[in-house]
């Protein structure tokens, strides 16, 4: 127990260190592995562990004896008993088990004032109802479906804050979460939840005004989305980016980066760290990422890890940029000289971790021996 008590402690310092900006001892291994990939390596059912998560902690178990970390490894979002409660629209489980988002639209276009002037009551009043189809009834039915809804939400959060308490007490991984909250951009949130990617796009184009003003309105709501209850050390407040890759960049300047910018500096005031999931190649975008608060916590999947380096590098942590496809292409050998080609460009002077591009969905897109081999090969030689 001294042991695993420090290696925690040992752990927890790589953590805080890189987090700080600081070179660690060595690389941390922050691995994010989906709970669907999990599942499937488990030998499990994804169907039936995804309803009963109760199969949480024997899956993470699974997961954390026969894979390398620093961190918990094991990350879950969605639970498809909390959105069929909801009836909703948004979040929706396929046939194999995976939980899908489709295009959806909560807004329409003759309702942009109405949001404008008051974000929240447009969302409770018409947008929710629109998405979430049984909270479209009476408004005593509305207050069960969403106390119910609730009561799943911190249940099963709950169970997987516990599970993951335990397992790091017992396998003695950092003291961290850089997943306390998980709020959208701005206009990610308009374009992923109220008008849908197809609308969103004609809206930058003929009604910009609007665009603007309804993802200037709904900024407040994310900020207070994001704050977390009782914010700890060592931990950060995850933001996932959609749009951007996608746009022009004099629309990116107006409509995305002014109140994209000002939820991170408005986390970075209450002494959280944001981790941006960056997703698709931002490469475009690299000076205004270098604006943003220092030691914002950057998860690259595509573009230029050597551009990304010279240009956010010695002011911002960089992680990601390791293929995941490759572990399903390549052999062990191979992809172990792939980690080292990506840290000998981004760990020199800190600021960095070791992560894959994006998180292993499935069993059969990856191998898991040579996953196995990639965190075993950082974790022991991998040093700044």
């Amino acid at each position: 127990m001294a042991d695993v008590a420090a290696l925690a402690q040992e752990r927890t310092q790589l953590m805080a260190d890189v987090l700080a900006g600081r070179i660690p001892k060595r690389v941390p291994v922050v691995p994010a592995l989906t709970y669907e990939f999990s599942v499937q390596y488990a030998g499990m059912d994804l169907m039936s562990a995804a309803w009963n998560l109760e199969n949480f902690e024997p899956v993470c178990d699974r997961i954390c004896q026969d894979f390398y970390a620093d961190y918990f490894p094991v990350i879950h979002l969605r639970f498809p008993a909390l959105y069929k409660t909801l009836g909703a629209k948004n979040w929706i489980m396929g046939s194999q088990g995976f939980m899908q988002h489709p295009e959806v639209v909560g807004l329409l276009e003759e309702e942009y004032d109405e949001f404008i002037s008051s974000p929240y009551d447009c969302i409770m009043e018409k947008i929710l109802p629109r998405i979430y189809t049984n909270l479209d009834t009476d408004p005593q039915t509305r207050s069960i479906t969403m106390a119910k809804a609730f009561k799943i939400f911190n249940d099963e959060f709950g169970n997987i804050g516990m599970v993951a308490a335990k397992l790091s007490r017992k396998y003695g991984y950092a003291n961290a979460n850089l997943f306390t909250a998980a709020p959208s951009a701005p206009f990610d949130f308009v374009a992923d939840q109220l008008r849908g990617f197809r609308n969103i796009m004609k809206d930058v184009r003929r009604i910009p005004d609007k665009v603007e003003a309804a993802v200037k309105a709904v900024t407040p709501l994310l900020i207070k989305m994001g704050t977390p209850a009782a914010p700890a050390p060592n931990s950060a407040v995850f933001m996932p980016l959609h749009m951007a890759p996608y746009m022009r960049e004099k629309d990116f300047a107006r409509l995305y980066w002014p109140t994209f910018k000002e939820c991170v500096e408005a986390f970075a005031e209450m002494g959280i760290p944001t981790l941006l999931f960056v997703e698709q190649d931002w490469m475009r975008f690299l000076d205004y990422l270098y604006e943003l608060p220092e030691n914002t916590i950057m998860w690259f999947e595509y573009g230029d890890p050597k551009l990304s380096k010279e240009k956010v590098g010695s002011k911002h942590i960089i992680t990601g940029f390791y293929p995941v496809t490759f572990l399903y292409t390549e052999t062990a050998v191979e992809c172990i000289d792939k980690a080292k080609e990506v840290i000998d460009i981004l760990a020199p002077g800190g600021r960095y971790y070791f992560n894959f591009d994006k998180s292993p969905l499935t069993l059969g897109s990856v191998n898991p021996e040579n996953i196995k081999a990639v965190l075993d090969y950082v974790a022991q030689n991998a040093n700044y």
